[in-house]
């Protein structure tokens, strides 16, 4: 085969694989849930209307206070994204300490255990009388959401390199730096990005979790279920908790379409097409 046959047949397979979810394998499944879903809420919010309003009334809050709610949307987007680098980035430079020094390890590991045990919604509002009524408070209570999951993926990661690799590595008398760089690192990604997959979608929960739990919240879609709850008007509350989903599952749709960039070489890849 020639070259120019070899890169047409691969422009061909890399077609087929975009246009796959134009299959009805893929997208029917969905449909058929999503129907489904639809026509038990709508019996619920007949049998029980003080629990679930009609999707049609939640569709109408949502077009007509559009607005609204897309400003809150950015203001717990804008929270959710400073924890979730605050939260993350810490965890990933206390991740390398711990896999690279047994000391470390033995003193920040007990810490970060007690710190994850420990409901985050008891601390908020003596974070707010530490740091004020402003973004400080959220972005922290954010943070530490974001923080355990990373941290245990990172250093359990770093530290699951395959032996005779590492021997190659000690052979060559490569420094530990490269060898962190070079190894542990790339070797860490899968299980980083493991995490990511778990902490995007969750920093909304944390924006969320601290908006309704600090005082002094004037903006956001935590703040707008509470107004809406206390208000009874049910429609706003499921319109916030929509617009709630839509965060976290492009926050989702974000991290997995970067997982595929970056290790497209990487075995679980490979085993999902």
């Amino acid at each position: 085969m020639t070259i120019a046959a070899r890169k047409t047949a691969a422009i061909r397979t890399r077609w087929r694989g975009d246009l796959s979810f134009l299959k009805p394998s893929m997208w029917l499944p969905l449909v058929l849930m999503m129907t489904l879903l639809g026509l038990l809420w709508q019996w619920g919010a007949r049998e029980m209307p003080y629990l679930l309003p009609p999707l049609g009334d939640v569709g109408t809050t949502l077009v007509e206070d559009s607005g609204y709610f897309l400003r809150n949307a950015w203001v717990t987007l804008q929270e959710a994204l400073g924890g979730l680098v605050l939260g993350g980035l810490s965890a990933f430079v206390i991740g390398v300490l711990v896999s690279e020094f047994t000391l470390a390890r033995r003193a920040i590991m007990p810490v970060a255990v007690v710190l994850n045990v420990t409901p985050l919604v008891a601390i908020a509002p003596a974070l707010v009388v530490a740091f004020g009524f402003g973004a400080a408070p959220k972005l922290i209570v954010t943070g530490l959401i974001c923080f355990f999951p990373v941290l245990i993926n990172t250093s359990v990661g770093l530290r699951a390199v395959p032996l005779p690799v590492l021997q190659v590595y000690r052979t060559v008398h490569a420094s530990r730096l490269e060898t962190l760089w070079y190894l542990r690192i790339p070797s860490a990604l899968p299980y980083l990005f493991a995490a990511l997959r778990i902490v995007f979608p969750l920093s909304v929960v944390g924006a969320v979790v601290a908006e309704l739990s600090a005082a002094g919240s004037a903006e956001g879609l935590g703040t707008a279920i509470s107004l809406a709850s206390s208000m009874n008007r049910l429609s706003a509350v499921y319109a916030a908790i929509a617009m709630l989903a839509v965060l976290g599952s492009l926050l989702l749709l974000s991290v997995t379409l970067l997982e595929r960039r970056l290790l497209h070489w990487h075995e679980t890849q490979s085993a999902g097409k």
